[in-house]
């Protein structure tokens, strides 16, 4: 493999890609200096000096990128069009359009292309996932939520996701939001088909007196496919809250909940009573038990979600079957739900989601 983008995202990338069994070909990141020295600290054996270098490279089979969003999408092509496999980082692309684009360009090249929603590979996210499918929760009537984080909480607090040149025109429900939509569609087996949608922003000036013209929060009221109704709550100045992605679905026979920030425990709720799962290998389904690398006790997180996501993504380049790979298809899927948000928020309207 590799990685375009060095900082963190880049390093997680990185090292999941070792753990996998990948060679690190090389790295390129924004600057020579930082590209070398970040590269050694990657395990990369190269520090190229282009990422049209390292895409042209005859030793890269899979292309990682890791940039800003603004960069996602002619690199992906380019990494496309020369025959690569392609890792890319969330949103695929800052619009609907572009994205579904990708997506379409990705099946013409007959590639392998992944988006890490890497949510999807906790092991009580698939016990979940594995409930509704079954039957045990019953017909679906509420799907809500939220997700939460802290991280720009202040005016001193930046990021050039805050800059719409490069992280696009929606940054708190591009970023996050995006997750959770997506986690909730997997695990219901449902689709979010409209939304109204309010965002603001919460802190009107950031570093060097720089207006900011992206959301910090945004509410989504939205139904289903099905006839669901859900609501999600996104924020990236809820004051100590820092990566907390709550999902809650509600159906006629039980209820489920799954909350990021204690990924080892699943709430199932009936009428008569409710319950804490915990994650042991061998009470789960067999969907969940494959992603359930320890014994029970011994916690799984954020990390291990990543192993199994490159992982999953390598073994399906070797040929292999692997349920729940969310690609570029899903990348677009999410900027879609993106796209429908902000033409909401920005007429006060409901509007549907391009089923393009």
């Amino acid at each position: 493999m590799g990685v375009i983008g060095t900082g963190f995202m880049g390093t997680v990338h990185a090292r999941s890609a070792r753990l996998a069994g990948a060679r690190i070909v090389g790295a390129v990141g924004s600057g020579r200096e930082r590209t070398a020295q970040a590269g050694a600290g990657l395990g990369a054996e190269r520090a190229f000096g282009s990422a049209e270098e390292l895409i042209a490279s005859a030793d890269v089979d899979v292309v990682h990128i890791c940039t800003p969003n603004h960069l996602h999408a002619s690199l992906a092509l380019k990494a496309l069009d020369a025959g690569k496999h392609v890792v890319c980082e969330k949103p695929l692309a800052t619009d609907g359009g572009t994205a579904t684009m990708m997506a379409a360009r990705a099946v013409e090249a007959g590639r392998v292309t992944a988006v890490p929603f890497v949510y999807r590979f906790h092991p009580m996210v698939r016990e979940a996932r594995h409930r509704v499918a079954s039957g045990a929760v019953g017909r679906i009537s509420l799907i809500h939520g939220s997700y939460l984080q802290d991280w720009l909480l202040a005016p001193e607090d930046d990021n050039w996701r805050v800059d719409p040149e490069r992280g696009g025109p929606s940054r708190v429900f591009a970023d996050i939001g995006s997750h959770w939509c997506d986690l909730a569609e997997f695990v219901s087996g449902d689709r979010i088909a409209a939304v109204s949608a309010q965002t603001a922003v919460v802190v009107p000036e950031r570093v060097m007196n720089r207006p900011v013209l992206t959301e910090d929060v945004a509410t989504v009221q939205f139904r289903t496919v099905s006839g669901a109704l859900g609501t999600v709550t996104t924020s990236q100045v809820a004051p100590g809250r820092k990566n907390r992605l709550l999902l809650e679905i509600s159906g006629s026979e039980a209820g489920l909940a799954f909350d990021q920030e204690q990924p080892e425990l699943l709430w199932s709720g009936r009428r008569d009573g409710s319950r804490l799962l915990m994650r042991d290998p061998a009470a789960l389904s067999a969907g969940a038990a494959r992603y359930a690398t320890l014994p029970a006790g011994h916690a799984q997180g954020y990390h291990d979600c990543f192993e199994a996501f490159v992982g999953d993504t390598y073994a399906v380049i070797r040929g292999e079957h692997r349920e729940g790979l969310p690609t570029f298809a899903d990348g677009a899927r999410a900027a879609r739900v993106c796209d429908a948000v902000l033409a909401s928020a920005g007429t006060g309207r409901w509007v549907e989601v391009d089923e393009t």
